[in-house]
């Protein structure tokens, strides 16, 4: 009888859990139709930033003074990775780690020197468990993030390039696929590459050539002050497919585990029936036993 109240126990314990992790689901799901929202509306903004820049270097008589776009040899390379506050994701905090730890090695064998900055605790933790010094630390709103977080992390980049403490900055985090695809790169953040201001609409650059656009204060101005924006917006864009990403990650890890849970209950389940049977066979052999003692 001891054994059939254990599985009972051992199922009851289990379907308590799938309660838990069906409701993650549920959660985990709603919440990611709100960050692929958030995703949707924010790229036309960023298109639109891309294009007033390349616009505004085309009509710049110069880009020499501007210092995020300045480059200088490579000796110091800060590496900000963007994890999660919290676990239950599957692979998603770890697959950054990893990418950002071989990009440590690659970046240590040819003889640079790197410094951390990370976003969300788990990263945090594991950097600092591993005892490496963190130059920057930010949690509290990977899930959610705003914009004025991305502006904190921002001005901080800025400070460590500007005042040649780093010489480049790169970031990991995950790309947001699909609910199922979660994607990671690196690319760099600082300097920021020229590349990006010959894009934008043709259109615009012509007439910014001709001058039909008049510019105050001057364009070098203007685009020393969107820069630093850019640069926010990057990074905004990055914590956005980031919090997305872990949504995505938590609501399959969930489901998975809601339908290992659903197995390993009918498992026990039929584990219990046959304990029973073999409880109900002993108690009639039993019975059987003492009648044909009684009889005879």
């Amino acid at each position: 009888m001891q054994a059939v109240q254990d599985i009972r126990r051992r199922v009851r314990s289990i379907q308590n859990t799938r309660k838990i992790t069906k409701a993650m689901e549920l959660v985990a799901a709603a919440r990611l139709r709100r960050a692929e929202s958030r995703i949707e509306a924010m790229r036309p903004y960023a298109d639109k930033m891309l294009e007033l820049m390349a616009t505004t270097a085309r009509a710049a008589s110069s880009l020499r003074g501007l210092a995020l776009l300045q480059r200088r040899e490579e000796e110091t390379t800060a590496v900000l990775v963007v994890t999660g506050d919290r676990g239950l994701a599957g692979a998603f905090n770890a697959q950054a780690l990893r990418r950002a730890f071989e990009l440590e090695r690659q970046l240590r064998g040819d003889g640079r020197e790197v410094r951390w900055l990370v976003v969300g605790k788990k990263g945090a933790g594991t950097l600092r468990f591993r005892r490496y010094d963190v130059e920057g630390s930010w949690s509290g709103f990977t899930d959610r993030p705003a914009y004025a977080d991305a502006q904190a992390v921002a001005h901080r980049l800025v400070e460590l390039y500007t005042n040649e403490d780093v010489d480049r900055v790169v970031i990991v985090y995950n790309e947001y696929v699909s609910p199922l695809t979660q994607r990671v790169v690196s690319h760099d953040l600082l300097p920021i590459p020229e590349e990006i201001l010959d894009r934008g609409d043709d259109e615009a650059q012509e007439a910014a050539q001709r001058g039909d656009f008049i510019f105050e204060p001057e364009p070098e101005q203007i685009l020393e002050r969107l820069l630093p924006v850019y640069l926010e917006t990057e990074i905004y864009r990055a914590l956005l497919e980031s919090a997305a990403s872990e949504l995505g990650a938590r609501m399959t890890a969930m489901r998975n585990a809601s339908k290992n849970a659903g197995e390993l209950i009918e498992s026990l389940t039929l584990a219990m029936n046959r304990a029973r049977q073999a409880e109900i066979t002993q108690e009639i052999l039993e019975v059987v036993a003492g009648a044909d003692a009684l009889s005879g």
